[in-house]
């Protein structure tokens, strides 16, 4: 049964990946880079991960042809957006709130691999999806 609990847990084991990613990389390089070595890490955690995927874009309740495209997506629970940027800015996190809405996923984490502490510019989103789980 899908729990708030289950998805915080999932949502520090993904963590706890992009960590061990920045601690043998470092920041600078490729996004590309980084997203390589982190679904390897992703899926060496037992972790189900489908990247660059796309997800249409339902307008009141009709698909009108256009596509959003997700960085990552683990255990088709939680959407995980990347970055290798030298500034965080509000766009990402508006974008993330937007992906989460569009395609219906309680939790997305924006994780910024450009950055000397993983943990000081990650940005953890809940949605209305989320509230409605029960807690344990």
């Amino acid at each position: 049964m899908m729990t708030q609990k289950y998805i915080n847990e999932l949502s520090y084991k993904i963590i706890g990946c992009a960590i061990e990613v920045h601690k043998h990389l470092g920041p600078g390089l490729l996004e590309s880079v980084y997203e390589s070595c982190f679904i390897d890490e992703l899926r060496t955690a037992g972790l189900f991960v489908k990247s660059q995927i796309y997800i249409p874009v339902f307008y009141k309740g009709k698909n009108l042809g256009g596509n959003l495209k997700l960085d990552l997506l683990v255990n088709d629970i939680i959407i995980v957006e990347e970055k290798a940027v030298e500034q965080m800015i509000p766009l990402y996190r508006a974008q993330l709130l937007s992906y989460l809405k569009l395609a219906v996923k309680p939790k997305g984490l924006l994780i910024n691999f450009n950055s000397e502490n993983i943990k000081e510019q990650l940005v953890s989103l809940v949605t209305e999806e989320f509230a409605k789980l029960p807690k344990v």
